[in-house]
């Protein structure tokens, strides 16, 4: 029996559904229209695709979509503006800057300018603090959204080892903190982690999110375990050009209980948890009840 494929594309959809209603709600009954601010700085072919997908799926959700599309060479000092006037805009519940920025813009410093309750990327600097510490914050899109799928999936996480393989700020580190807190026993390796396949066979729980195409083959996976695959990579091959995780997909899932495949697994969950983060602020800023299932 191979293993059961975890769909992220149905699952995001129905995510989508629930914000779409819990929207409705606020509209009809508090006369609150969550809105989600977009900036592109420059014409970055992938980050365009991107925040165009945003700004669909933000529509139809019902919420209110604003997209700010700046030259590549704003200087800082306008784009920190922009930024401000977006932070004091009672109308903007969720402030998101299309990264990466251009070389000559100091992205710590511009993410870092956003008001934190409006930082529906989740990376102000007072957002990973809260997370880290166990307080309610706003959390990275991806991380919320494999935690949402792993829930969907198991029922409680409690008492479960989890490896992730990846130690970024984006995605590795929330990951394991939101894997904490659901009691899970959790261990971060990354590319140096000696003896990589013996740690990574020790999960019930395998995220990978390391950035390198297909490193995961099925000798690191424990019979049974579940399989998150963060990773989304373009390689050459057969003269093609192919999107892959950084899990060898077919070993993988010989071995796995269940696996998110690439594409059509965790990437529909990013844009999904950005909607539900944004539901999230326009409840806290209007001090009414969260959306329950859409948070950490």
């Amino acid at each position: 029996m191979g293993a059961v494929i975890i769909d992220g594309k149905a699952f995001a959809a129905k995510v989508r559904g629930e914000v779409a209603e819990h929207v409705a709600r606020l509209v009809a009954e508090h006369g609150v229209k969550p809105g989600l601010a977009v900036v592109l700085v420059g014409e970055d072919p992938a980050s365009e695709v991107y925040v165009k997908s945003k700004g669909k799926m933000t529509v139809e959700v019902g919420m209110t979509s604003v997209e700010h599309k700046l030259p590549a060479d704003t200087a800082e000092r306008d784009l920190l503006a922009l930024v401000a006037r977006l932070n004091a805009d009672p109308e903007i519940h969720g402030i998101l800057v299309q990264l990466p920025l251009p070389a000559h813009l100091n992205s710590e410093l511009v993410i870092n300018s956003i008001d934190p309750a409006k930082d529906v990327d989740g990376f102000h600097i007072s957002n990973v603090g809260l997370l880290g510490t166990g307080q309610k914050s706003m959390v990275p899109c991806t991380p919320l959204g494999c935690l949402m799928m792993l829930r969907d999936h198991h029922g409680s996480l409690a008492g479960l080892n989890a490896v992730v393989v990846g130690r970024s700020n984006i995605v590795g580190k929330p990951m394991a903190q939101l894997l904490l807190g659901d009691s899970c026993t959790v261990t971060i390796a990354h590319s140096r982690t000696k003896d990589l396949a013996a740690v990574c066979r020790g999960a019930d729980i395998l995220v990978a999110a390391v950035g390198r195409p297909e490193m995961i083959t099925g000798d690191y996976v424990r019979p049974g375990a579940t399989v998150i695959d963060v990773g989304i990579n373009r390689i050459e091959r057969d003269g093609k050009t192919k999107l892959v995780g950084d899990v060898e997909f077919a070993s993988c899932a010989a071995v796995a209980g269940a696996i998110t495949p690439v594409p059509g697994g965790v990437g529909p969950m990013t844009i999904a948890c950005l909607l539900a983060n944004t539901l999230t602020a326009a409840c806290r800023a209007n001090g009414l009840a969260e959306p329950k299932g859409l948070t950490a």
